[in-house]
């Protein structure tokens, strides 16, 4: 009597193929985190590549080690709301986003003041 399970083996191994498919030229990408642990991230050629990088042991490992004269000071350290907001946007453009708030709420409390008077 044969008792093997009839579809057993369906879903078990891929029907997709990659016959024909051109992949992305890529780059590999080298971060290194406090510990010394380096970690290889292959990014599609015209793609964004980010400065740090999450290690399996939990420290942000950083692009190029030792380049920017990195010493693995932030061991431990998480992405705060400041570095993120760095990757976005330069310090001139987050002084003028300053200045241009600052004016529009001197004018606010003017407005405000005379309206009280």
């Amino acid at each position: 009597m044969d008792r093997a399970l009839r579809g057993a083996g369906i879903g078990a191994v891929s029907m997709e193929s990659e016959e024909g498919v051109e992949f992305a030229e890529r780059v590999e990408t080298a971060y290194t985190c406090p510990v010394g642990h380096t970690i290889i991230v292959p990014f599609a050629l015209e793609a964004d590549i980010p400065p740090m990088w999450h290690c399996r042991c939990g420290n942000n490992a950083r692009l190029g080690l030792g380049e920017d004269g990195y010493d693995g000071s932030d061991e431990g350290r998480g992405r705060t709301h400041w570095d993120m907001l760095l990757e976005r946007r330069s310090v001139e453009e987050l002084e003028d986003l300053l200045q241009e708030r600052l004016t529009l709420l001197r004018d606010r409390r003017g407005t405000l003041a005379s309206a009280a008077s």
